[in-house]
């Protein structure tokens, strides 16, 4: 039961960082940056690939609700994202190279899922800050997708490296105890299964 509560609460934590951000970054347009995964990511490495997945979904609901209903389709990235990173940690220690690996791969990820969704549903216009990007590179001539891909991809890069990074220095600055709750067995000591 203790277990169960930790991983509710701690996803319920990973929820806020990420509204908490992605909120801050979509008020003041910034763009090629995103900042909403930072709890996926966080929840995916401690507690597994499925809540990982929990987290993004419940992310990109609760965000559509409250503030942006173009939010709510991209929940599919963020849920990627939660899947992979979680499989990932169960497989390699979450140290920086392994971080900057993931967030390469999720730089490449994120996109392909996210920039099909904003141009079939949105016409590639989605309210943040990659519209201006965007606008910019359909008037010189680049075709829908492209336009849309481009400050994606770009911005993916930023974002999901430094994401990735965040997460890894701040997994050696969590308490022994709080890691060991997790689901993750490299910080939960459950990693080495010897046959007798």
């Amino acid at each position: 039961m203790q277990s169960k509560n930790f991983f509710i609460t701690f996803s319920a934590i990973c929820i806020a960082i990420n509204l908490i951000l992605g909120t801050v970054v979509q008020l003041f347009k910034i763009p090629l940056i995103f900042l909403d995964t930072v709890g996926t990511f966080f929840g995916a490495v401690l507690l597994g690939p499925w809540y990982g997945a929990l987290i993004g979904l419940l992310t990109n609901v609760i965000q559509g609700v409250i503030t942006n209903p173009k939010d709510i389709p991209f929940a599919l990235v963020n849920i990627a994202i939660g899947i992979i990173v979680g499989f990932i940690a169960r497989k390699f220690k979450f140290n920086y190279v392994t971080a900057l690996i993931t967030g390469l791969i999720i730089s490449v990820v994120a996109p392909l899922i996210g920039s099909p969704i904003a141009v079939w549903i949105y016409g590639g216009i989605t309210g943040g800050g990659n519209d201006f990007i965007f606008l910019w590179l359909v008037k010189s001539g680049q075709d829908i997708f492209t336009a849309a891909f481009i400050p994606r991809i770009t911005g993916n890069f930023i974002d999901k490296i430094f994401t990735a990074l965040l997460v890894a220095f701040l997994f050696t600055r969590l308490p022994k105890d709080m890691l060991s709750k997790g689901n993750n067995p490299f910080y939960n000591g459950k990693s080495i299964k010897v046959k007798e």
